[in-house]
């Protein structure tokens, strides 16, 4: 199993969200500790990567993106400068079904679920030349970039963009998760 480094993507506009979903509550924590919890019980390292500026209230420094756009490729570029390890496993802070069993799969094929489906994924530091020079281009899209793929269940990938949605997964889910 390689060492990984765990990202948390936290810098997302949350417009149809209302408020910053990473200090939305599910099963007790917020979306950002449970992404943190999963990405470190997958992970030798993790960092938070966003808008440092605007997530005040969490228990973790935030790594800044460093750019004024909002999109998840920023925060890959960002992780991959930081990380320790050659391999990066990013997790969108609104996908809170994804396991940390998941995630270690991801890492330890170097893979994303889908062609169509960029995260949560890993990501090696070899593509971030791949990744900045897209973002120099204007191309913010993460599909493509990285061809390998493990197929996850779908219902793992839900991603939550309102609260309601949010309700709704946790009511869905249950207790327990």
């Amino acid at each position: 199993m390689p060492e990984l480094t765990g990202v948390l993507l936290v810098g997302g506009a949350s417009r149809r969200f209302g408020s910053p979903k990473a200090l939305a509550r599910f099963r007790g924590e917020t979306l950002a500790e449970r992404g943190h919890r999963l990405l470190a019980e997958a992970c030798d390292e993790v960092l938070v990567v966003g808008k440092a500026d605007e997530l005040e209230g969490l228990p973790f420094p935030v790594v800044d993106d460093g750019s004024p756009d909002r999109a998840p490729v920023h925060g890959l570029v960002a992780g991959l400068r930081r990380a320790r390890f050659e391999v990066i496993v990013a997790l969108p802070v609104d996908v809170p079904l994804v396991t940390a069993d998941a995630l270690r799969a991801l890492g330890a094929a170097g893979a994303v679920p889908s062609a169509t489906i960029p995260l949560p994924g890993a990501y090696p530091r070899a593509l971030l030349g791949t990744l900045e020079a897209r973002v120099a281009a204007g191309d913010l899209s993460l599909r493509g970039v990285n061809r390998v793929t493990l197929a996850l269940p779908e219902a793992m990938l839900v991603d939550v963009d309102t609260p309601e949605a949010l309700a709704r997964l946790d009511a869905a889910a249950g207790p327990q998760g």
